[in-house]
């Protein structure tokens, strides 16, 4: 019965982090839609991170409704609170990632907010989850780190002009810091509700929190047809589905572990910049993916290890 018990909570673990690195390829499909919508319609950042938080919600709102019935108001009001937060967090990194890359472009504001996240999850979660650093756990963010820098590929002379260097990284740790939390509100309530659940009132608040910054920068509401399909894609594919499978992965994972797993996010970005738009991958992108590839199979075997 030991051996049996010791099996399934290897295999739950592992299916976790698999669904999580789903998640995390979904994510790196939006810097390749959003590119694509660029093409089409001159629209801004903040009207797109509206819309695709606004078309999420009634699709989650739904699903949740079918699968849960009235059970999904059912929430503690100190798990409601960490609900409101995530959304928040939600809203917050948006606004703080998009003002980034105004100020300082898009590679340094994905460098500071996709490695410094990864590492406050690490420290908090040591406080808040007891979760221990193996030797294993170590390198593998250490590879992840060093793996993004990499396929991130940084240039100083992408600031722009008018950019304030300093405004711009202080914005992408802001947006770290909320990437950092919205991953340790999941934990926190990924073993005690429905990921339907949480992502429903998360995601409303986070929409309600970015209506009036996006009707301030002035909200873009004139797409054509294929403008409107790419920014359903945003709300249904790399939100809806790709968040419920990232909470449905830290029911059976550490934060700090997930955390380190969805730095393949910009791997994929690259890759699929790569291959629809012919960015240049470069030998340092390439040595980037393998590095990223190696923490992924260093998680596994610590998973595995960690479990037999």
């Amino acid at each position: 019965m030991k051996i049996q018990a010791v099996a399934q909570g290897s295999s739950s673990s592992t299916r976790g982090l698999l669904l999580i690195v789903l998640s995390a390829v979904l994510w790196g499909t939006v810097g390749v839609a959003i590119k694509a919508l660029y093409g089409l319609v001159d629209t801004n950042p903040l009207s797109i991170g509206f819309f695709r938080l606004a078309i999420a919600l009634p699709a989650l709102f739904s699903a949740c409704w079918y699968t849960l019935g009235i059970r999904m108001f059912r929430v503690r009001r100190r798990d409601l609170v960490l609900m409101l937060l995530l959304g928040a967090m939600m809203a917050l990194y948006q606004v703080c990632y998009f003002g980034a890359i105004a100020q300082v472009g898009v590679a340094i504001a994905v460098l500071v907010t996709l490695c410094i996240a990864p590492v406050i999850v690490a420290l908090l979660s040591l406080w808040l989850f007891r979760e221990k650093f193996t030797p294993r756990l170590i390198v593998a963010l250490s590879f992840a780190l060093v793996g993004t820098a990499l396929c991130v590929d940084v240039q100083p002379n992408t600031v722009g002009e008018q950019g304030n260097a300093a405004l711009g990284v202080l914005l992408a740790l802001g947006s770290a810091f909320g990437y950092a939390v919205i991953a340790l509100c999941s934990r926190a309530l990924a073993g005690r509700y429905h990921p339907l659940q949480s992502l429903t009132i998360g995601f409303g608040t986070g929409a309600v929190i970015l209506l009036p910054f996006a009707l301030f920068s002035g909200l873009v509401v004139s797409y054509p047809a294929i403008g409107w399909s790419i920014l359903l894609y945003l709300g249904l594919v790399p939100t809806v589905l790709a968040y419920v499978l990232f909470l449905s992965g830290m029911r059976h994972t550490t934060a700090t572990l997930a955390s380190i797993t969805t730095l393949l996010e910009p791997l994929t970005s690259t890759l699929l910049a790569w291959l629809f738009f012919k960015e240049q991958l470069g030998f340092f992108g390439l040595l980037g993916g393998m590095l990223l590839v190696g923490a992924i199979l260093l998680l596994f075997r610590n998973n595995s290890s960690k479990n037999s």
